[in-house]
């Protein structure tokens, strides 16, 4: 992977594979995501142990797990899987993207997401999806920049913090 510059102050951010020593970042991302916000819809989050075999069984079905490091430390991750898993749907990925708090809003996820698409194109995909919690107007405002377009909403289809949740989907045409 290469070195790139994200915006907003950001110094050199090098994305690159990730590592079982990163998987700690990987899981407190989760555990934050989990317990504090609809980002993802899942009650209570996995154990540690479990990344180790997330992170094998996506190494060896050659799915990307993507982190971006600045100065030394893990800002985030990005990672893509089968949309769904019935054949017609192999040309079609859906992706998720985290990044580390102290490093929000300086173009981490810009760059994570930039370096995860040359991935899926240069993998022969032709869309990626995006499944994103309505209310996230900011996660919605992202992928918009990066040429995502919503083509769908699914009113109440989650439950979370005792509330009903809408989905979005967004997708972006890859070739």
């Amino acid at each position: 992977m290469a070195t790139a510059y994200a915006t907003n102050g950001t110094g050199p951010v090098t994305v690159r594979d990730c590592e079982p020593r990163d998987l700690d970042v990987v899981h407190a991302l989760h555990v934050d995501a989990v317990l504090h916000t609809t980002a993802i819809w899942q009650e209570e989050p996995h154990p540690r142990s479990w990344f180790d075999g997330w992170l094998a069984e996506r190494r060896a079905a050659g799915l990307p797990v993507l982190v971006a490091e600045v100065d030394g430390a893990v800002a985030g991750y990005v990672t893509y899987s089968a949309f769904r898993p019935h054949e017609g749907y192999r040309h079609t990925v859906e992706h998720s993207v985290y990044v580390v708090p102290a490093f929000r809003g300086r173009g981490i996820a810009r760059t994570l997401m930039d370096a995860l698409v040359a991935h899926a194109r240069a993998a022969g995909m032709h869309v990626m999806m995006a499944g994103i919690c309505s209310s996230n107007t900011g996660s919605i405002a992202l992928h918009e920049r990066l040429g995502f377009v919503t083509v769908g909403v699914l009113p109440e289809v989650g439950r979370k913090f005792d509330r009903w949740l809408d989905l979005t989907l967004m997708q972006l045409r890859l070739g």
